[in-house]
């Protein structure tokens, strides 16, 4: 997967960036190639090789095709009540979160949000829903090209039903 200067992509756990440069840098006698990512909700810069790019789990936007996907898995109300113990589910929740795979993060936004129904979330399950919600709703806006407070009145909405 090639990214251009001026290219969105995105990085696991971290969201939507831009593709600010792309930069040679010696290491050690040898040049190394990197994307340099701006991530645009904390304005964070990250440098990739880019032959490890695809590896560390970088990728393109979503397409408007996929969102629609993201949506019925939060509308998906047919799933199993998760009785583990909350560090458990929060190791779980995190590996899926550190894939970078959107269908898989919406997973662990549904799940927390039906726990939330049900009993008090812990802090580190708030945090991580927190996390889960911005990622989605960044990524989500990106690909519709919409406002993000709009896409997260359509995702409240949806837990609200």
């Amino acid at each position: 997967m090639e990214f251009k200067v001026g290219d969105m992509a995105v990085y696991p756990g971290h969201g939507v960036g831009v593709i600010s440069d792309v930069e040679t840098v010696d290491i050690e006698g040898s040049d190394a190639t990197m994307y340099v990512l701006k991530i645009l909700d904390n304005g964070m810069t990250i440098r990739i090789p880019v032959q490890n790019a695809s590896a560390l789990g970088v990728r393109n936007v979503i397409s408007v095709g996929q969102v629609a996907k993201v949506y019925e898995v939060l509308k998906d109300r047919d799933v199993p009540a998760d009785n583990q113990t909350w560090n458990r589910r929060y190791r779980e929740y995190l590996n899926k979160i550190q894939t970078g795979d959107l269908i898989e993060v919406a997973k662990v936004l549904r799940d927390l949000a039906l726990l939330r129904k049900d009993k008090n979330l812990s802090f580190g399950e708030r945090k991580m829903y927190d996390q889960a919600s911005n990622l989605l709703i960044q990524e989500i806006a990106v690909a519709e090209d919409k406002d993000e407070k709009k896409v997260r009145t359509k995702i409240e909405t949806i837990f609200k039903s």
